[in-house]
């Protein structure tokens, strides 16, 4: 069953790798691995637990006859739900964040972005909107951010074949700016609620390699552009039919939004609450500020215009899905002790958590950023200090402790790694969606370029944590 149980993993891999071809939502096939993995899981209970939660299972039982309902309880109990529960704080915290940035951009106040942008100037475009892009990807969710510059972008820039270069590098600055901090991207999230990282410590070395993993492509996609874009600048939308908000209220919603989400770890560190629990504090504030300062339109049935919601929604709905779907299966496999099995051949046969980083970040490029990025982080536990006197290689697994090299590689290189094809993340499928780009394409133009970025990012984390130790 163990082996059904990771064949059906590796399936759903290359499904997910292949679902540009086949046509078959990722979300889907990770919901799908996500739900069939538990039904085999449990149905073979007895033997799993046996091998992996003896003592556990005797102490449950308290002296009573063990029995298939029994060993299904303790699984639903004491081994389903823990998985549940994390990855519903992931997608509550996705849910949260999505949120929070419909309703600043359904009050206009991102419209900033779009009058600092006008411009046909292709350098002065390309920087100030993947810049905005960048900055705000790493205090909301990446994906969501992508998709609301996409539409700027595809707004203003009327040649397709621009349209298509200024989205690639939009989608570049997105996953690269998501990856520097705990609250940008899902798997930054996983390891800060995991305890693998502390923000502050995983900001100050992975802003650097990020900032250089989007520069440098940037840099090169900017070479491509002609010294003038075709543009075509449509007045500001009419904001009057959903909100009457004036400039200073605007302000101050952007304040609370970006502002709330700056405090989370803070929340966290004070509290130990989950980080999920301060972003829908932030987003309740938020929508209170949002009802006083529109509470003469709530009532009215204009309120229903916008201009994106829906391409929101719809992405939305898929991440946070996509997310669920991909931890539970993750969850079901670490419980047959494969993963341990596998990190042991690594730790045997590799040994080196540089050659895991370029690997992972090249499996990302084909199968998705977030799933190898999880599988990478399910391979080992988080290490005590104290242990590594215990073990014959310290040096080496020194890189497992809390804020160990191996959390920070793992997540740059995923992340990073992912951009070098455009079927790497959902913020790129949306891209290829929205300007129908071919992979091909995209290979030719695009991934040279990122390859160049990622791999002096990863030079320059390498050299961060080299010389600090």
């Amino acid at each position: 069953m163990t082996l059904i149980i990771v064949l059906m993993l590796l399936l759903a891999y290359v499904l997910i790798a292949t679902g540009h071809l086949t046509g078959v939502n990722k979300a889907a096939i990770a919901v799908f691995i996500g739900t069939i993995g538990w039904v085999v899981y449990i149905c073979w209970g007895t033997d799993f637990v046996m091998a992996e939660h003896p003592g556990e299972y005797a102490e449950f039982l308290a002296g009573a006859e063990p029995s298939s309902d029994a060993v299904k309880y303790y699984i639903y109990g004491n081994v389903f739900l823990n998985y549940v529960g994390r990855a519903a704080s992931i997608v509550m915290f996705l849910l949260a964040t999505m949120t929070i940035i419909e309703i600043l951009h359904n009050n206009g106040c991102f419209d900033f972005i779009q009058k600092w942008i006008k411009t046909r100037n292709p350098k002065r475009l390309l920087w100030t909107i993947t810049f905005a892009t960048f900055i705000i990807s790493a205090n909301l969710d990446n994906l969501t951010t992508a998709t609301m510059m996409l539409v700027i972008m595809h707004s203003i820039v009327q040649n397709r074949r621009q349209r298509m270069l200024i989205g690639s590098a939009i989608v570049i600055a997105a996953n690269c700016g998501g990856c520097f901090t705990v609250i940008g991207d899902p798997a930054g999230l996983i390891l800060w609620e995991k305890g693998a990282v502390t923000a502050t410590h995983f900001s100050s070395y992975l802003a650097l390699p990020a900032i250089l993993a989007w520069v440098i492509p940037t840099v090169l996609i900017n070479r491509q552009l002609p010294d003038r874009l075709d543009t075509q600048w449509s007045p500001m939308p009419y904001r009057g039919d959903d909100t009457n908000l004036n400039q200073w209220q605007r302000v101050l919603m952007l304040f609370v939004g970006i502002g709330g989400l700056w405090f989370i770890p803070t929340f966290h560190n004070i509290t130990k609450l989950s980080p999920f629990l301060g972003a829908l504090c932030v987003l309740s504030v938020l929508w209170v500020v949002n009802e006083v300062f529109n509470r003469k339109l709530m009532s009215s049935d204009q309120m229903t215009d916008h201009r994106i919601p829906q391409a929101l929604q719809y992405g939305a709905i898929q991440q946070m899905l996509f997310v669920m779907g991909i931890m539970l299966g993750m969850g079901v496999v670490t419980e047959t002790g494969v993963f341990s099995d596998v990190s042991a051949w690594i730790d045997e046969n590799i040994h080196n958590i540089w050659i895991v980083g370029i690997v992972s970040g090249l499996l990302s490029s084909i199968v998705d950023t977030f799933t190898i990025a999880i599988s990478n982080i399910s391979l080992y536990p988080i290490l005590e200090g104290r242990q590594l006197g215990l073990l014959a290689d310290a040096d080496y697994m020194a890189n497992f402790v809390a804020n160990g090299a191996y959390w920070k590689v793992v997540a740059f290189a995923t992340a990073a790694g992912g951009c070098l094809l455009s079927v790497g993340s959902i913020s790129g499928i949306a891209l290829m969606k929205m300007e129908h780009i071919h992979l091909g394409w995209y290979l030719k133009n695009v991934s040279p370029k990122v390859l160049v970025g990622w791999l002096v990012g990863m030079v320059v984390l390498w050299a961060e944590i080299y010389f600090t130790l």
